[in-house]
């Protein structure tokens, strides 16, 4: 397990082309990888996959910009941006999500601002909000004529 602190500067940091690195990836700051990582988590601040580049964890980040592959979910806070040669196997979850043209993806999607409720749930009781019942209306519509 790799643990990088950072005492207020960003870092940068880098798994190199012919690099393969295994294990718990945590870091404060940046990471671009060209190489290969394995492992059971890969934390980051900005997370940056070269064209070359191949993960297979899931993914927790401030900000991802894949140009390479990645087999494995990826949660950013704040934007995940599809490059045209990246390809994702795995699902997203982030308030912002740029696709460009040429991208492979396999997985899910949430776009959503606050990631700790269910998009779905949300929708759902935006949905039922105001909700018409057509029964009420014609009820009402058959008062009324009764009144008058």
């Amino acid at each position: 397990m790799a643990i990088v602190k950072s005492t207020g500067d960003l870092s940068t940091n880098v798994i190199g082309e012919k690099s393969y690195f295994t294990g718990s990836f945590n870091i404060n700051g940046s990471l671009r990888i060209d190489g290969r990582f394995e492992g059971k988590s890969l934390k980051a601040d900005q997370l940056y996959i070269g064209a070359d580049g191949k993960v297979k964890t899931n993914i927790e980040a401030v900000s991802v910009i894949v140009e390479g592959l990645i087999m494995g979910n990826i949660n950013a806070t704040s934007r995940v941006l599809l490059m045209p040669t990246a390809k994702v196997f795995g699902d997203i979850r982030t308030p912002e999500l740029i696709i460009q043209n040429g991208v492979l993806l396999e997985g899910r999607c949430t776009i959503a601002n606050d990631l700790r409720t269910s998009a779905g749930d949300v929708i759902k009781s935006e949905y039922e909000k105001n909700r018409i019942i057509p029964e009420d209306i014609f009820k009402n519509r058959g008062q009324n004529k009764a009144e008058r």
